[in-house]
């Protein structure tokens, strides 16, 4: 082998190796059990999903949108919304502190807090 075709297949190897930590570190579960929703900048709920019973709720957008969420075994989703995209649906469970579940066109966002209504 020649010396550039060894230190293509190192650079290959590295960006491999790299590419695994960071989906380990992006999308480790979180720890916190309280969650916040935030529509327009403004925190609207504080929920402790550990003693959550299991719901589903619709929140308003101003502009007459909506979105369904759902707790559910201590877990949050959006199960429907009337956005064009529904990229908040196929965002599936909220897992991640690094990765909330966000409606843009409804200025929504479900993110992990701790607790005490801070974002972690």
């Amino acid at each position: 082998m020649t010396k550039g075709v060894k230190l293509c297949i190192a650079a290959v190897a590295a960006l491999f190796v790299g590419s695994v930590i960071a989906c380990v570190i992006l999308f480790k579960p979180s720890a916190s059990r309280y969650i916040e929703i935030v529509q327009d900048g403004k925190v609207i709920q504080t929920v402790d999903l550990a003693n959550a019973d299991d719901q589903t709720f619709r929140i308003e957008a101003p502009d007459g949108g909506w979105n369904e969420v759902v707790i559910e075994s201590g877990t949050v989703r959006i199960s429907d919304a009337d956005c064009p995209d529904h990229t908040c649906i196929k965002t599936g469970v909220l897992r991640s502190e690094s990765v909330p579940i966000v409606c843009l066109p409804h200025k929504l966002v479900i993110r992990y807090c701790d607790g005490n209504g801070g974002e972690q």
